[in-house]
Parts: structure tokens; C-alpha cells; sequence
């Protein structure tokens, strides 16, 4: 039987999907799987490629785009194993990552989750494969730009974790949904993810509550992807209102009452400063100016965050 169910959900990402799935069976390592490709109703022949090419894989063709979380709910309801694995299809597993990520979540039961390594193509570090939680202090440093001045400084970027190069084991606040494993038990204990987060912030979300019933995520280098970031969303426009919407959302789930009023104005003034920097900097109607002003024009919806 096998010990892993790999989880994969593809929205109009044909090539990388694939890509994905043959690097995960080259290089995942001595460890047994079952995987899981849900096909988000893509329109570029994700699901008749990986129905071509991987036979062997268990595809869900799904008529409509229900979102990541959604449809890793939909899909772990299918698991028969011992553990989760949810693997981005923008991402291609270096050597042994599988296998020793399972290893170390077997050695780290008081984790709950565990996470890897993200590097771009070119091999740098891509330090998007972890972060610690907002808080009023980490919404400050970002709203102001302290994060982006001091990046390499835990104080002033607390969310980033400072200049941390992802190449020690460590205990964080979440570990992203890319490169994510969790033991089918406690997955089922939390209930999935919260079907209020579309896209993004829904393993934040888990790993908050993971903490809440006494578990700590943690990062293991031995366990090291490639990752794009972002291939499904294809307009940055889209994918910063999603995240600032998750945001809100987070806030409204984990944060104290008294807290909250200061957190939402943190995200408007967050988005409020790159509206004013991107105007005065001259950049006209092209680039981040445009980003930054629709952006700032639907802050009414994204700072309700999901309904």
C-alpha cells in the first residue's frame, strides 16, 4: 500500500503539469505513492495531456474552477494513505524530496506539517516556501516599507523571517500549500481547508489552527523543489487582490477583536502607500502604477476579504 497521496491541482498550466508529475516519479525517492491531478476546468488540454502521458494517474476532470482549496478537500476525501503531500504543478521535485520529507515528518510528529526548500530555475533561493504569521508589528513593517528596506532583518521583516536562507531545520508559523505535507489524520481532524479562502491564505489558515490544538510546522532543507510561483494566475492584478483578500480574511479568522480594526487599516494603508509611491514616481498609466491603482480602487471588496 502506498505510504503518500500526491496531491496536484492544475488550472491552464499543460506543460508545467506534466513536467511536474515526471520529475515527481523520477525523483521523489524511495517512498510509494498514490497521486492525485485535479483538473480545475482548464481550457488549454491540461487534463487530455496528463490523461495522455501519465495513464496510471488518477485524474478528476472538474466541470467548473473550484478553487485550490477546494479541490484538495474534494481530493483528499480519496486518500487512503497514511499522509498528504500537496505539490504545486509549476514546481519539479529535486532528488529524494519526497522520501525525505516524509522521513522528517515521521522524526517530527509535534510538527503536524512539514514543508522543504523552494528554489527558482536558476537555482537561487525562492523564500516562498514558509513565512511566520501576521501580526500588528509585521502589517506595521510592511505598510511602511520597513520589510522591503531592512528584508535581512528579522525585527523589521518578521513575516519573511529575515535574511533566513531556508537551509536550517526550523520550527515556522506556516508552511505554504506548494511543497506541504501533513498526515492524513490530522488533516481530516482539522477539517480540510476553510472553503471561505478561494486561493490563497488556506494553508495559513490550517497552519494557525494546527497551532491552536498544539502542533508547530517546521522546514526541513533536505527536502528542496523548484517552484515558479504564480503560474496560475496569469494577471498580477488578480493574484494581489486574491492575496489581499486572504489577508483580511486571516485577520478576521485569527486575530482578538480589539486587534482587528488596526490590521484592516494596516492593508489599506499598505496598499495606500504603493498607490501614492508608484503616482509620484512617475511611472504614468503603464506597470505598477495601473497594478497599484485598480488595486486601490476595489479596496472596499478586498478589505471585507472572503464572504
Amino acid at each position: 500500500m502506498a505510504e503518500v497521496t500526491v496531491i496536484m491541482v492544475s488550472y491552464n498550466t499543460r506543460e508545467l503539469t506534466c513536467t511536474a508529475i515526471d520529475t515527481l516519479l523520477r525523483n521523489a525517492g524511495d517512498v510509494t505513492m498514490d497521486i492525485i491531478v485535479w483538473d480545475n476546468a482548464s481550457e488549454d488540454g491540461s487534463a487530455d495531456a496528463v490523461a495522455e502521458r501519465f495513464a496510471d494517474i488518477n485524474l478528476i476532470r472538474s466541470d467548473d474552477n473550484v478553487g485550490f482549496g477546494a479541490a484538495n478537500n474534494a481530493a483528499a476525501k480519496l486518500a487512503q494513505t497514511e499522509w498528504l503531500l500537496l505539490l504545486n504543478p509549476d514546481t519539479e521535485t529535486h532528488p529524494n524530496a519526497v522520501a525525505n520529507l516524509l522521513a522528517f515528518a515521521k522524526a517530527h510528529p509535534e510538527a503536524g506539517i512539514v514543508g522543504g526548500r523552494t528554489v527558482f530555475p536558476d537555482g537561487t533561493l525562492n523564500i516562498a516556501s514558509c513565512w511566520n504569521r501576521m501580526t500588528p508589528w509585521s502589517l506595521f513593517c510592511n505598510a511602511v516599507g520597513l520589510s522591503r528596506v531592512f528584508s535581512s532583518s528579522e525585527l523589521f521583516n518578521p513575516e519573511g523571517i529575515g535574511g533566513w536562507k531556508r537551509d536550517t531545520v526550523r520550527k515556522v508559523d506556516i508552511v505554504v500549500g506548494c511543497f506541504f505535507m501533513i498526515r492524513t489524520s490530522l488533516w481530516r481532524e482539522l477539517g480540510g481547508f476553510s472553503p471561505r479562502y478561494f486561493m490563497y491564505g488556506e494553508e495559513s489558515d490550517m497552519c494557525l489552527r494546527a497551532a491552536k490544538i498544539g502542533y508547530r510546522p517546521m522546514i526541513t532543507p533536505d527536502a528542496q523543489i523548484m517552484h515558479l510561483v504564480g503560474a496560475s494566475s496569469k494577471r498580477r492584478e488578480d493574484k494581489v487582490l486574491r492575496l489581499m483578500r486572504a489577508k483580511a480574511t486571516l485577520i478576521q479568522d485569527h486575530w482578538s477583536n480589539a486587534a482587528r480594526p488596526f490590521g484592516i487599516t494596516m492593508l489599506w494603508l499598505w496598499i495606500a502607500m504603493r498607490r501614492a509611491g508608484s503616482a509620484l514616481l512617475g511611472l504614468g498609466s503603464g506597470g505598477s502604477s495601473e497594478l497599484w491603482k485598480q488595486v486601490w480602487r476595489q479596496r472596499r471588496a478586498w478589505l471585507g476579504g472572503y464572504r
